[in-house]
């Protein structure tokens, strides 16, 4: 048994107009058509729903059964149409957005509550991880725009370049190199503090030792908090993006030591699948980041 909509649409109207020639009026329609519709209603339902032997019609019981369901039908309908509406002009629904832990920690926030306060009736949540934590959860569909410092390497996504990313060599602010410019080979006594493997921070703190032509006595330490603590308390030196250490740098709590060359860059990017749809909220959170010219102040 199937229920036509538009024939519980036209009975429903029958029943709250009083009649079919009113129904009829209020729809646009010939009376004998509103009729006809009714009765193919009733023969699809194996039930009698418009009483006709007074002089004014009214619903049997299986009818106001019927018309009671009805009302809620198109109520909730109408309610899907603006919960809709709401969603694609972003007054309503959710973005989830990952990015690796140097650029979740101290980009997204930000670009996170700027996107809140243009559109303050949207859900957010912030998710942070590693490289491969977080390619991971973008193509399981966890997430679905992630920010990453450097490429991650999956045909499955689309890559959009933002900016670069300089590493800079922290040390506490005691150090004998303080301050200083140094060349490579003053750091080979040095222990340096890396990221745990899988992190995208790791593979270029990596890449710099080997320019360098250094292979020092390393020791590995997970999440880049971790890191600047390791070195505060003296561990160590580090490789360490320069906006995650800008407030240490600024209250003296770190210091650096400069390269000769310096650490190469490395690009921002942003990514999301390329078998799915945005939806309207990450389509503005993309907008969003397409705006940035550099790493926000």
């Amino acid at each position: 048994m199937r229920l036509n909509l538009h024939r519980l649409w036209i009975f429903l109207h029958v029943v709250d107009e009083g009649g079919f020639s009113a129904a009829a009026q209020k729809l646009f329609m010939s009376q004998p058509s509103v009729s006809n519709q009714v009765r193919q209603l009733e023969k699809s339902l194996h039930a009698t729903l418009i009483d006709r032997s007074g002089a004014r019609i009214r619903p049997t019981a299986e009818g106001e059964v019927l018309a009671d369901y009805a009302r809620r039908i198109f109520l909730l309908a109408g309610e899907a149409v603006a919960a809709l509406d709401q969603v694609r002009d972003l007054q309503a629904g959710e973005l989830a957005v990952g990015g690796t832990s140097t650029v979740g920690t101290y980009l997204l926030p930000r670009l996170v509550a700027r996107f809140h306060h243009r559109h303050p009736g949207l859900r957010f949540g912030v998710r942070t991880g590693n490289g491969e934590q977080v390619l991971r959860e973008l193509l399981d569909g966890e997430v679905g725009i992630a920010v990453f410092a450097d490429r991650p390497d999956a045909d499955q996504v689309v890559v959009e370049p933002m900016f670069s990313d300089r590493l800079v060599l922290i040390a506490p602010p005691e150090h004998a190199l303080a301050d200083r410019r140094a060349r490579p080979t003053d750091l080979a006594d040095q222990r340096f503090l890396m990221r745990e493997r899988g992190s995208a921070t790791r593979r270029l703190q990596e890449e710099t030792l080997l320019g360098w032509n250094l292979a020092p006595e390393t020791a590995d330490m997970s999440g880049t908090e971790t890191l600047k603590q390791g070195v505060a308390a003296a561990l160590g030196v580090s490789l360490i993006s320069e906006h995650a250490v800008a407030h240490e740098l600024r209250e003296g709590e770190l210091t650096t030591i400069r390269v000769d060359p310096e650490p190469p860059a490395r690009p921002v990017v942003v990514a999301y699948r390329r078998d799915r749809l945005l939806s309207a909220a990450e389509r503005a959170f993309l907008s969003l980041l397409h705006e940035l010219r550099d790493w926000p102040a």
